[in-house]
């Protein structure tokens, strides 16, 4: 039986997972500012950690650009403690508020109407935004139909030998975005997804082969 080609086999596993698990209805938030705050906040931890830190800036009343860009910055740490590495997470956001002010003056329509590449590449230059941070931003708090690649992405898919272990973000995101339908409701599912897979079922450690939905794909 011949492999199926890279382009089938990716919408298959869509088709699959989409089937098992349904819709994900990513990303959680109120507004497009909260998912940016929410796509920093997130990395290195868990999603549970990022709702806290998420909570006890709402109840700050201070989960806007103005309100977090008046906190001192050890009084937004504390604020967000719970989403670890709170230092250098409350620098970051810091870092990105001055960013948002000086090009887009706070408005983030006027972001969202920049061209993707120049806006990725004006993200990327923000210190302690990488990669994957700045395309969750695009793709979830923008709608623009950027294709995120991350841990998960990487373990689910060399272990299924479509993409090789050491494969860079950029040759990763340039396989998903020449193969699927340039649309942002699949990139955004598809991505939802293989989070889903990847913390349920394509563990690190332990994975749930003989139960995984991709089993024998």
């Amino acid at each position: 039986m011949r492999p199926l080609p890279i382009k089938r086999k990716l919408n298959s596993i869509f088709l699959k997972l989409y089937s098992f698990f349904g819709p994900q209805h990513w990303w959680p938030a109120d507004d497009s500012f909260e998912v940016i705050i929410g796509a920093i906040l997130t990395q290195n931890t868990n999603w549970a950690n990022v709702e806290k830190a998420i909570l006890a800036l709402k109840e700050k009343r201070c989960l806007n650009p103005r309100g977090l860009s008046e906190l001192p910055p050890h009084k937004l740490a504390g604020l967000i403690k719970s989403a670890g590495y709170y230092n250098v997470k409350a620098s970051r956001l810091k870092n990105f508020l001055k960013f948002f002010f000086s090009f887009y003056s706070d408005d983030i329509k006027c972001m969202g109407a920049q061209d993707s590449v120049i806006l990725r590449g004006q993200l990327l230059a923000v210190k302690g935004i990488g990669p994957e941070t700045a395309d969750s931003i695009l793709l979830y708090a923008l709608n623009k139909p950027v294709f995120v690649i991350d841990a998960y992405t990487k373990r689910i898919f060399s272990r299924h030998h479509i993409l090789k272990e050491e494969i860079t973000y950029e040759q990763a995101q340039d396989i998903f975005m020449r193969n699927l339908k340039n649309d942002v409701k699949l990139f955004n599912e598809y991505h939802a997804l293989l989070v889903k897979l990847g913390k349920d079922y394509c563990r690190k450690h332990n994975p749930k082969c003989e139960i995984c939905p991709l089993h024998g794909q």
